[in-house]
């Protein structure tokens, strides 16, 4: 790809950016890492109490990347068939038909994911990892790109179902969203929503290539090695399962997350810069903290501090 022609996916990528910051008022640093994880190709996960914009920004994210879209509204009583859909036998036909369901859809909105069962939350494993689901001895390909937007309150509150580590393994990122700078953000000018969904929005080919370009953007590999301070996190007594273990697929996640973020840089490189940031919000919701380490912090902001504090002490390569 040329010069100029990246030069001009970075252009629209910015102007995407702006826009979705006239909707999501005063979460800067949110809206980019949103952007980064759709750009980098993975699954977003967005943590925070309700009422905080958790799906607001999942709604225009998917407006602003124009594509089909498909909202669930997770519950207790919800069935794995609710999400992938169901054969349903027609008399006519004389045979089963397929119904399908939400999940077929470019950018799917899982709302409140870890309100719903387990069963119903390990329905998303085989579409998310392999862009497919499997019906009755029958896989049946989902529409591409595809992209998954999860929210989730906070696993202290009653009545939510932790989702278990195969599954969080699945997102690139989680992003968390909660009431600092709210003030800022609690009354947005009355036409805000309305001129950014007003805007147009790139075309899906254009969406399609800008895409490719962050996941092209050449970077030195060896730059992920420092900044998975692996011997670290295994040494470190607070760390009970380190992303060590699974520094191969973790690198690759970093290695595509800071690509996107020197994409919206502008920059076809990646620097130090580009790492560091987005070590946290990779790696948060794949590490777990021991029982010994004693913290007034909630189980959830316990990993991102070990990690800050891992990441703190790796020096800047040169």
């Amino acid at each position: 790809m040329s010069a100029h022609v990246a030069s001009a996916a970075s252009s629209r990528a910015a102007e995407l950016e702006k826009s979705l910051r006239r909707v999501i008022r005063g979460k800067d640093e949110v809206v980019r890492l949103a952007l980064v994880s759709i750009f980098a190709k993975g699954h977003l996960l967005i943590e925070g109490v309700p009422g905080v914009g958790k799906t607001t920004l999942g709604q225009a994210l998917a407006r602003a990347i124009d594509c089909s879209f498909q909202r669930i509204q997770f519950t207790s009583d919800m069935l794995p068939s609710d999400v992938l859909g169901i054969s349903i036998y027609s008399a006519i036909e004389q045979k089963f038909e397929f119904k399908r369901g939400p999940v077929f859809a470019n950018v799917l909105l899982a709302d409140e994911i870890n309100r719903t069962t387990p069963k119903t939350q390990s329905a998303l494993l085989e579409a998310m990892n392999e862009g497919q689901v499997t019906i009755d001895a029958h896989s049946y390909q989902l529409p591409q790109p595809f992209l998954v937007l999860a929210t989730q309150n906070p696993i202290e509150h009653h009545g939510t179902y932790p989702l278990p580590e195969s599954q969080l393994d699945r997102f690139l990122m989680r992003v968390r969203m909660d009431t600092r700078r709210q003030r800022r953000a609690r009354n947005p000018p009355r036409r805000s929503r309305s001129r950014a969904t007003r805007k147009p929005a790139p075309r899906p080919q254009r969406r399609r290539r800008s895409r490719n370009s962050a996941s092209r953007s050449p970077g030195p590999r060896r730059r992920i090695a420092h900044h998975l301070p692996a011997e670290h996190s295994y040494e470190n007594p607070r760390v009970r399962i380190s992303f060590s273990r699974s520094f191969s697929p973790g690198s690759q996640m970093l290695y595509r997350a800071a690509q996107a973020m020197a994409f919206l840089e502008g920059r076809d490189y990646c620097t130090p810069e580009d790492f560091k940031p987005l070590v946290v919000s990779v790696f948060a919701h794949r590490v777990v903290v021991s029982s010994l380490y004693t913290s007034t912090l909630k189980k959830s902001e316990q990993a991102e501090q070990v990690l800050r504090e891992i990441v703190e002490s790796v020096p800047v390569p040169v």
